[in-house]
């Protein structure tokens, strides 16, 4: 068994997936690279094969019609052999110098009576377009260098969100939740980090910044003229979030991590709506209306919850209510540097 499984989905990656993989394969044999070849059209199925050639030991290939990057993840999870799990998008790297250290932790806690279920470590935006950096870390928010609960969490501002770049789950952990992402569907990584959280028990934060995302891409899915056209892939995954976990059921010790989750899906309400009002047609605007209606029907508490919430500014009514909407969305864009 495997210390660590990543799995990086690939679709059409040949220009850069090979910094991607060099920089995970700097963790030897306590690694299990499963690179997930998504219907490419290009040269990634034949890059992919080469490095499991060269490495049959560490690198594993699925070939797969293309699917989306959901069933990448979820081949990924079907598959893995390593105690811990990590998705690396396959424009994306990772610091081989953190990695080091986040394994070696890894590491020390594999005997642990009660297992660590999640590792946190920093991520860093690296942006194309100026060549800047962003840093996101959780110091002051989550303790570190120990093992700790959800007791002890502080609370998440909203540019630092819990994502796929900064976890590391314990592999059964994902199982044990039922986590299956929907194919074909842009966004899944916010069912990812969302629907396994109450499963988690344990968890350690490095002040590390291991996971490096590159973001400014035209054609990449944060990209706000494709978020606008990928709207109904948006308002698939804030639906599964919707129903996927009941938040009000958590337990008495796990009321920071509710906190925690209510925000998170208020916030994708908002993202939501918003780009359904970016949108603007009457088509748009009645998937909006529909969407809160739906909420409320699901979950009139929730519904509350959320129409109280910053992603109730998101959902003003008329032409005047989306201008402010649509200005609320411009300054939180560059407060929390969404792209």
């Amino acid at each position: 068994m495997k210390l660590i499984t990543f799995t990086v989905p690939c679709y059409n990656s040949a220009a850069y997936m090979d910094h991607c993989i060099e920089t995970l394969l700097t963790a030897g044999e306590d690694a299990e690279i499963i690179l997930v070849d998504d219907g490419s059209k290009d040269d990634t199925g034949k890059i992919a094969d080469a490095y499991a050639e060269k490495y049959p030991t560490i690198v594993r290939v699925i070939h797969q019609e293309n699917g989306g990057h959901g069933e990448g993840v979820n081949q990924g999870i079907r598959n893995a052999t390593g105690v811990y799990f990590k998705v690396v998008d396959s424009d994306d790297w990772l610091d081989t110098d953190a990695l080091q250290q986040v394994l070696a932790e890894l590491r020390a806690h594999l005997n642990d009576e009660q297992p660590l279920d999640l590792m946190m470590a920093n991520y860093v935006y690296e942006h194309v377009a100026d060549n800047t950096q962003n840093v996101v870390d959780y110091k002051g928010i989550l303790p570190e260098g120990r093992v700790f609960t959800w007791k002890e969490i502080g609370k998440f501002p909203p540019s630092k969100n819990i994502l796929m770049h900064s976890v590391i789950y314990r592999t059964e952990i994902l199982r044990a939740c039922g986590m299956e992402l929907p194919k074909h569907t842009f966004y899944v990584d916010n069912i990812f980090v969302y629907q396994p959280l109450p499963q988690v028990k344990t968890i350690y934060y490095m002040n590390l910044d291991l996971y490096r995302y590159f973001i400014g891409r035209e054609d990449q899915s944060v990209n706000e003229a494709n978020m606008i056209k990928r709207v109904d892939q948006q308002l698939r995954v804030t639906r599964i979030m919707m129903n996927v976990v009941d938040v009000y059921a958590l337990p008495p010790e796990q009321a920071k991590l509710r906190a925690y989750m209510l925000n998170y899906f208020s916030m994708m309400m908002a993202i939501s709506s918003i780009f359904l009002t970016l949108d603007g047609s009457k088509e748009a605007l009645a998937k909006r209306r529909q969407l809160w209606d739906d909420l409320k029907a699901h979950d009139g508490h929730l519904y509350r919850r959320c129409r109280f919430s910053v992603a109730e500014g998101c959902n003003l009514p008329g032409w005047l209510g989306s201008k402010i909407s649509i200005g609320g969305y411009r300054i939180a864009q560059k407060i929390f540097k969404f792209n």
